[in-house]
């Protein structure tokens, strides 16, 4: 028989997942939730990401993420007691940083990205803004804000022009 010990209690509290969900709706949305991840380091932050899941989404089995933006990785991970397939594709200005979830029978799940060394008053604002699915601008257009307006503190969540906004099916 195998017996294992608890682990020591850490000097140190685990951080937190940073996770905003967006509300269930009927309506397809370009994002269904904001993740402000603690490092570029996937090995350690997909599994916390995936236990912090709703269990209505499912056993996640894909994850797809931006090959240029996370550290290097296997094709596929044990978390959880499964195996999570890891996709890494180009990022696109269709798809900014993003991670896409695949429960089978389910669906697919986007998650826009705040990158991991964002302030905490400019990760807030884009969390809020990208939930809203809707930022107006002065000229009416709305866009969802990039994450790269987290980092640059030149960038504004603002007008891109009418029609930036792509449907998800």
């Amino acid at each position: 028989m195998i017996a294992t010990a608890p682990d020591a209690p850490s000097a140190l509290p685990l951080p937190l997942v940073r996770l905003r969900l967006a509300p269930r709706g009927v309506l397809p949305r370009r994002n269904d939730g904001v993740w402000w991840p603690h490092s570029r380091d996937l090995l350690t932050q997909l599994p916390k990401l995936l236990a912090a899941l709703p269990s209505a989404w499912g056993d996640i089995v894909g994850v797809t993420v931006d090959a240029a933006a996370w550290s290097a990785a296997p094709g596929r991970m044990f978390v959880a007691n499964q195996v999570v397939r890891l996709n890494k594709a180009p990022a696109s200005p269709q798809t900014p940083d993003r991670v896409t979830l695949l429960s089978p029978g389910l669906g697919r799940w986007d998650l826009l990205v705040v990158p991991p060394d964002a302030s905490e008053e400019s990760a807030a604002l884009l969390m809020t803004a990208a939930l809203d699915d809707r930022v107006p601008g002065t000229d009416g257009g709305v866009r969802t804000p990039s994450p790269a307006a987290a980092t640059d503190p030149r960038c504004r969540v603002g007008p891109a022009g009418p029609g930036t906004r792509a449907r998800r099916w």
